[in-house]
C-alpha cells in the first residue's frame, strides 16, 4: 500500500484524542448544567440506564464483525468482507427488540413521572443503534483506507448536531430532558449515516474522472485532489452499490468460513468483555444497590475519573489495535514473518506501553491532591460535602493506572491471537466476568460505591497478568522485549514522588484559602513532571519530533 500505517494510526489516534476531549468537554458542561437545573435522577437515567442500553446493543452487534474484518483486507475479497459486516444490521435488530423488552419490563424504573419519556428513550436508542450499523460498511472502509479527515469531519458533525438538538429542546422545556436526549441521539447518528453515503458516492464518482485526467473540481485545488486520490490504487470500489451485500450463488460462497469462525470468537469474547466493561452499571440496574440519584453521583465521579481513559487511552487502543492487525499475522509465529514489521511493531508496543503507563501514574499522583478541587469546581460545595465523591475519585485514579496498562497489552493480545487462542481465552473471560460481577455485588454491600472500583481494579490486574504472560510467550524465542516499556524510569518515578508530596502539602495549606494558588502549584508541578518524563525518554521525544517534522516538510514540498 502507498499509505504509511504507523503514521496513519498515529494521526488517527491524535485526532481521536482531540475530538474525545472536545466531545467530553461539551458533555461535561451539559451534565453540570443538568445536575444543577434538572436533577440527579434524570441524569442517572440518561447516563446509566439509556447509555448502557446503547453500549450493550452496539458492542454485541458491531464489535465482533468490525474486529474480525479489520485484518482481512489483503486476505479476503471485498464481497466477503462487505457481506460479513452487513450481518451486524439484522443482529442489531434482534438484540434491540430483546434488550428494549428487558429495559422496559424487567429493569425497575422507580419514577412513574418519567415512564413515557423513558419508553421513548429506549426505543430511540435502539433505533439509533440499528441506524448506525447501516453505515458500518463505510466506516470500516474509511478506517482501512485511512480516511482520517473524513472521520474528523463526521465527528465534528456528530458533536454539533447532538449538542444543538439536545440544548434546543431542553432550553425550551427542562421537563423534556429524556426526550431531548433521545432526539439528539437519533438525529446525530442519522446525520453521520447520510454523510457517509454522500461522501463515498461523491468520492467514487470523482475518482474515475480523476484517473482519466478529466477532473477539474471548482472547489478543490490540485494539491487537495492529489491528497484525496493519490496512493489509492488498491481502492477497488467503482460504485456505491458495491458497499451493499451481494449474494454469490450459495451461502458458502457468500460468506467466508474463516471469517465466520473469527467473528464468532470475537462475539463470545464480546459478551464477557461487555460485562467486564459495564459490569458496575449492570449491577446498579438489576439490584437495589443505589438509587438513580446515587447512580448519577457515581456516574459523574466515574466519568471525571475516566477522563484520561476516554480522551487518551481509548483512541490509542483503537489505533494500536488497527496497526497491530496490519503488521502482525495471527496464524504465523514471529520468526516466520517479515522481521522489519516484527521489529517495528515491537518498538511501537514498547513505546505505547511506556507512554500510557506514564500518563496513568501522573493521573494517580495528581488525583490524590486535586480530586476535591475538580469536584468543587464541577458540583460545588454541596456536591462534595459528604466526602464520598472525593473518596470515589481518588480511588478511581488507581484504576486508571491499571486501565492504561490493560488497554494496550490486551489490544495487542487480541490483535495477534489465533482463532484457537481466542476461543480458549473466551473461557477465561467468562471466569473474569462472573468473578467481577460477584465481587462488584459483594464489595458494594461492604464498602459502598467504592466497592465497584475495588472489584474493577482486581479484575484488570488479573487481565494484565494474562496479557503479559501471552506477550512474553510470543517473544520468548526472539531478542525483542516489548514489555520493558512498562518500566517508566527511576528519575521520572522520583519526580512523581516529590511533586506528589508538594501537591498534597498545597492541598492541606492552600485549598481552603485560595483554590487558584493550589491550582497554580499543581500546574508548575505538572510542567516539571512532563520535563522529567521528556528527559527520561528523550530518544522517544526526538524520534516523534522528527517523524512529525519530516511529515510537515513533505507536505510543504508537495504543495
Amino acid at each position: 500500500m502507498g499509505r504509511n500505517l504507523l503514521m496513519s494510526s498515529l494521526e488517527n489516534a491524535s485526532f481521536n484524542i482531540i475530538f474525545q476531549i472536545l466531545f467530553r468537554c461539551i458533555t461535561f458542561i451539559i451534565n453540570a448544567w443538568v445536575i444543577r437545573n434538572v436533577g440527579h435522577e434524570v441524569l442517572g437515567i440518561m447516563n446509566v440506564r439509556l447509555l448502557l442500553l446503547e453500549s450493550t446493543i452496539l458492542f454485541l452487534s458491531r464489535e465482533p464483525f468490525n474486529r474480525a474484518c479489520l485484518g482481512q483486507k489483503d486476505a479476503l475479497s471485498w464481497n466477503h468482507i462487505i457481506n460479513q459486516i452487513w450481518l451486524a444490521v439484522p443482529i442489531s435488530c434482534i438484540l434491540s427488540l430483546l434488550f428494549v423488552y428487558i429495559w422496559l419490563n424487567i429493569l425497575p424504573l422507580g419514577h412513574p413521572e418519567h415512564a413515557f419519556q423513558y419508553t421513548f428513550g429506549c426505543w430511540s436508542v435502539a433505533l439509533s443503534c440499528v441506524l448506525e450499523l447501516t453505515s458500518a460498511n463505510m466506516a470500516l472502509v474509511a478506517q482501512l483506507f485511512c480516511f482520517i479527515k473524513l472521520k474528523v469531519a463526521l465527528d465534528t458533525l456528530h458533536i454539533f448536531v447532538r449538542t444543538i438538538l439536545f440544548l434546543s429542546i431542553i432550553m425550551y422545556d427542562r421537563s423534556l430532558a429524556l426526550i431531548a436526549f433521545s432526539v439528539a441521539q437519533v438525529g446525530s447518528i442519522g446525520a453521520i449515516v447520510v454523510s457517509y453515503y454522500i461522501f463515498f458516492y461523491w468520492y467514487i464518482k470523482n475518482k474515475s474522472l480523476y484517473a482519466k485526467g478529466a477532473l477539474k473540481h471548482k472547489l478543490l485545488s490540485d494539491s487537495m485532489m492529489h491528497r484525496l486520490y493519490d496512493n489509492m490504487d488498491d481502492f477497488q470500489f467503482t460504485s456505491i452499490r458495491e458497499f451493499f451485500p451481494k449474494y454469490l450463488g450459495s451461502i458458502n460462497a457468500t460468506f467466508n468460513k474463516k471469517l465466520n469462525t473469527l467473528t464468532i470468537s470475537f462475539a463470545k469474547q464480546g459478551v464477557v468483555k461487555q460485562l467486564l466493561t459495564e459490569g458496575e452499571k449492570y449491577v446498579m440496574s438489576v439490584s437495589p444497590v443505589m438509587t438513580f440519584s446515587e447512580q448519577a453521583t457515581y456516574d459523574v465521579v466515574n466519568n471525571l475519573g475516566s477522563l484520561a481513559a476516554r480522551f487518551i487511552f481509548r483512541p490509542i487502543e483503537d489505533s494500536s489495535y488497527f496497526y497491530f492487525t496490519q503488521m502482525v499475522s495471527r496464524e504465523l509465529p514471529l520468526h516466520k514473518q517479515d522481521q522489519h514489521k516484527v521489529q517495528e511493531s515491537c518498538t511501537v508496543l514498547s513505546q505505547v506501553c511506556k507512554t500510557v503507563s506514564s500518563i496513568g501514574l501522573i493521573v494517580l499522583v495528581f488525583g490524590q491532591s486535586y480530586s476535591k478541587t475538580l469536584l468543587l469546581l464541577y458540583g460545588g460545595e454541596a456536591f462534595v460535602a459528604s466526602g464520598l465523591p472525593v473518596q470515589l475519585l481518588r480511588s478511581h485514579c488507581l484504576a486508571i493506572v491499571l486501565l492504561a496498562i490493560n488497554g494496550v497489552t490486551e489490544c495487542y493480545t487480541f490483535a495477534t491471537m489465533t482463532s484457537a487462542q481466542l476461543n480458549s481465552y473466551n473461557y477465561l473471560m467468562v471466569f473474569f466476568s462472573i468473578s467481577f460481577l460477584l465481587l462488584s455485588y459483594v464489595l458494594t454491600y461492604i464498602f459502598g460505591p467504592v466497592g465497584f472500583i475495588i472489584s474493577n481494579c482486581i479484575n484488570m490486574f488479573a487481565r494484565i497478568v494474562h496479557s503479559i504472560h501471552f506477550i512474553s510467550n510470543k517473544y520468548k524465542d526472539t531478542d525483542h522485549k516489548p514489555l520493558e516499556g512498562l518500566y517508566v524510569g527511576n528519575f521520572f518515578l522520583l519526580t512523581l514522588f516529590v511533586v506528589g508530596c508538594v501537591c498534597k502539602l498545597s492541598e492541606n495549606k492552600l485549598l481552603n484559602s485560595s483554590i487558584i494558588s493550589h491550582i497554580f502549584v499543581g500546574a508548575v508541578c505538572l510542567f516539571l513532571t512532563l520535563l522529567a518524563w521528556g528527559y527520561e525518554n528523550k530518544g522517544l521525544v526526538i524520534k516523534m519530533y522528527k517523524k512529525i517534522f519530516s511529515k510537515d516538510v513533505m507536505k510543504v514540498s508537495k504543495d
